[in-house]
């Protein structure tokens, strides 16, 4: 059961099939919730549409059969960069040593092209996020929430010391530790992993 708001999910989806509709070869979105939420330090974290065109590069490499990333999907390659102009984006330094060509933007034209779409679904996202900040300590949150469970939360990324990732919920991992089949080690969260390796 999907735990984004019906507004949210109906704009995703509204956007998206105006990408498809420069773009038909894009395949569907299945899942809208599978955006929000989701963060990487190689594409941003914020959602937005031109994050939304840069999900829908990924889909267009996957459904060229394109190998567009490499370094665990960290690194964004010539492939990916390739695509995105197609869509109207554009990468104007040299690729970043470690996610390579990800941050990309909306070239002016794309900016006009999308510039309805873009906006509504920027009202969306405005609501749900001024909907999600007014939660306080008196609100209600579910049985989820009172017996420990993730509730659907936000997945961040884990990793293993064989590069392995997954996304998880920080309160599930928390719980106890997840461990990978092929190295043994358990996962954790890559932010803690870096602080640790920095310190």
């Amino acid at each position: 059961m999907s735990t984004t708001p019906p507004v949210l999910a109906a704009e995703l989806a509204h956007a998206w099939a105006d990408i498809q509709r420069h773009h038909p070869e894009l395949p569907d979105l299945a899942a809208p919730e599978s955006l929000i939420g989701e963060s990487s330090s190689a594409c941003g974290s914020e959602l937005s549409f031109e994050r939304l065109l840069h999900e829908a590069v990924h889909g267009i490499a996957a459904a060229r059969g394109v190998r567009d990333t490499s370094r665990a999907g960290r690194y964004h390659n010539r492939r990916f960069l390739a695509i995105a102009e197609e869509l109207g984006l554009e990468h104007a330094e040299d690729p970043h040593p470690s996610s390579g060509f990800s941050l990309v933007t909306m070239t002016p034209e794309t900016r006009r092209r999308y510039r309805p779409t873009s906006e509504r679904l920027q009202r969306a996202l405005k609501a749900h996020v001024a909907a999600t900040e007014t939660d306080t300590a008196r609100s209600f949150r579910g049985p989820a929430a009172r017996h420990g469970s993730s509730g659907g939360g936000v997945r961040v990324k884990a990793v293993c010391e064989c590069g392995r990732n997954v996304r998880v919920v920080p309160s599930v991992l928390a719980q106890a530790p997840i461990v990978c089949g092929a190295c043994k080690k358990p996962f954790q969260i890559a932010e803690a992993m870096t602080v640790a390796a920095s310190s």
